[in-house]
């Protein structure tokens, strides 16, 4: 381990619009010079998107496209040489960008549960559904990723490397809502310590710190602390009173936030400070110290900025960085 700082004050989420990876390293470097990440540009299309590229890391298993989706594969494919092209491609971008770099570096995959929600076994059905296929899952995943950082930190040896984990569908999985195939039911409820052991062994294949990401209602705090999770990013403007408690537990323990502030898609952007302002509030109905908000907190976008307009995204990241200066300088 290095001596550089665990995290910077903001960041992305992680995909971007377009297709050009140079271009989206020099944008994402320049944004953040103290805590750039590997952007994904789903727009190249499948293999691109954030389920294929993690796909394309797994570890004996393979999948390729189908109209409904990715479906598990016997061998790899074109569908999977794709996603690891791409990927390599923006390694490469990323390394060029990143010379001399010291400091922290977030590299994003799909955590087990979103993965296991969106792949589709050989019949149709989602891996989820099979307690067998979901373990297999994981773990070609904790291999995969495994040897992914290892590659990252070869290419970029001064950097400390935050995993995220993106799991936009594990509070749908951990409520029983993500549908089958026909559209008509829902796959059980999956009990939630079988969820947390298999996010604990996942994120113990990185000895540097891991963030989980979900843009979507209700994160699971608590369960995500106990799995061992350093950080937890999340849309900040999906919070409601019930998920004050568990914050302030979160914040007390240590674990850093990944506050989603800054609007995913194109749209006016407030003044710098008024974004933040929300964190600001939140930091004092939990009689929290004021002091302790910039080490506490990340600032980032909503969710990934694939949607946006290339301009927007430019100037989305632009801002997160100058809103995180803004509750770094008023904390009050």
């Amino acid at each position: 381990m290095n001596d550089t700082p665990q995290w910077g004050p903001a960041t992305g989420v992680g995909s971007l619009p377009g297709g050009d990876a140079r271009e989206a390293a020099k944008t994402v470097t320049g944004s953040f010079e103290d805590f750039p990440f590997l952007a994904e540009l789903p727009a190249r299309g499948p293999g691109a998107d954030m389920i294929g590229r993690t796909l394309g890391m797994l570890v004996d298993l393979y999948a390729h496209v189908e109209p409904s989706g990715w479906r598990i594969s016997d061998r790899p494919g074109r569908d999977t040489r794709r996603a690891r092209s791409w990927l390599g491609e923006d390694l490469d971008a990323l390394e060029e960008f990143t010379q001399g770099y010291e400091g922290p570096l977030k590299v994003q995959a799909v955590g087990p549960w979103t993965l296991a929600a969106a792949l589709e076994l050989r019949g149709g059905e989602a891996a989820l559904g099979d307690p067998g296929a979901c373990r297999d899952l994981a773990a070609s995943l904790a291999e995969g990723l495994r040897a992914h950082l290892a590659d990252l930190a070869k290419r970029v040896p001064g950097a400390r490397i935050v995993l995220q984990l993106d799991e936009p569908s594990l509070t749908s999985v951990l409520l029983g809502q993500i549908r089958t195939a026909s559209g008509y039911r829902t796959h059980r409820a999956v009990d939630r310590q079988v969820v947390e052991a298999a996010l604990r062994d996942v994120i113990a294949v990185h000895d540097g710190p891991v963030t989980v990401h979900s843009c979507a209602p209700g994160v699971p705090f608590a369960l995500l602390r106990r799995a061992g999770v350093a950080g937890v990013s999340f849309d900040f403007g999906l919070l409601t009173e019930r998920d004050e408690e568990p914050i302030g537990e979160a914040v007390e323990a240590g674990t850093k936030l990944f506050a989603g502030v800054v609007p995913s898609t194109d749209t006016a952007l407030s003044d710098p400070g008024g974004s933040v302002m929300g964190v600001r509030t939140l930091w004092r109905r939990l009689g929290l110290n004021p002091g302790t908000l910039a080490e506490s907190v990340v600032i980032t976008p909503t969710c990934g900025l694939a949607g946006a307009s290339p301009a927007y995204a430019r100037a989305a990241l632009a801002h997160c960085a100058r809103a995180a200066r803004s509750l770094a300088d008023n904390p009050e």
